[in-house]
């Protein structure tokens, strides 16, 4: 099998960076990928764009587990446990699987639980060509270091020198905090013609590479308020073809 590329779509809040991961897996799975999806956003709404049901979330294990460590049966490896049960809440469809994270921690110990299930997380995730992460929003996962190992960073702003400014504090703590990214690039979501040319000059100003620029696309508009899932969108939407752009300027395909 050919080497495993895990992709992580990150920003501040409002950017649309689940419908940025929600269409990059779209655009593989046409490709001949084997995809799995993983929403690492506690406000999880990568499933309503990718247009499936869950069964359950990490979260939800990690919970039971602690609440009822001393129900495990004698005998039963904590690992092997761990890992029946993730792949019971794996949502497989016929295109792509979906792994969500769920609710963040509560109160107590969870360092030796957390540590356990990123492994299994690990070692499950090498089973596909692509890995797509849905983070939360903001720098808080990155600050916990809970996107790690990534091979490419994509932080989605809108076209405000704020979101610009917000791409470039991502990129400074990567650095600050030595987290293994091979590569960061920035992405600008709901551009109109007349920002295109100052968002290119601001993320220039600032050191950023901006990889793609997606237009304004009422398409998504109009599948967002009937409630419709995003990968469902036509191969004409202008958001979907400049993903695939996208898609191929980082050589997945």
């Amino acid at each position: 099998m050919q080497k495993r590329t895990v992709i992580a779509v990150s920003g501040k809040g409002g950017t649309g960076k689940t419908i940025v991961a929600a269409l990059l897996v779209k655009i593989l799975t046409g490709n001949s990928k084997s995809i799995l999806a993983i929403d690492a956003d506690p406000d999880s709404n990568l499933p309503e764009a990718l247009g499936v049901e869950v069964k359950g979330t990490v979260g939800g294990i990690r919970e039971k587990l602690l609440s009822g460590r001393d129900q495990i049966p004698p005998g039963v490896v904590k690992r092997d446990l761990l890992e029946y049960q993730i792949m019971e809440i794996l949502t497989e469809t016929p295109n792509f699987d979906l792994l969500v994270m769920g609710r963040p921690e509560g109160p107590g110990c969870y360092c030796a639980v957390n540590h356990l299930l990123r492994e299994i997380i690990d070692t499950f995730a090498k089973n596909y060509d692509v890995v797509v992460i849905d983070t939360e929003a903001g720098l808080e996962h990155l600050s916990r270091r809970t996107t790690r190992d990534v091979d490419t960073l994509l932080v989605v702003t809108d076209p405000t020198k704020r979101g610009l400014m917000t791409a470039k504090r991502i990129k400074d703590l990567v650095k600050e905090l030595n987290i293994s990214i091979n590569k960061i690039y920035v992405i600008a979501n709901r551009v109109t013609e007349p920002t295109i040319g100052p968002i290119k000059k601001s993320a220039a100003e600032l050191g950023l590479t901006l990889i793609g620029i997606i237009p304004e696309d009422q398409n998504i508009t109009q599948f967002d308020l009937n409630g419709r899932p995003i990968i469902e969108l036509s191969p004409n939407s202008p958001a979907l073809k400049s993903i695939a752009q996208i898609a191929q300027a980082l050589e997945l395909f």
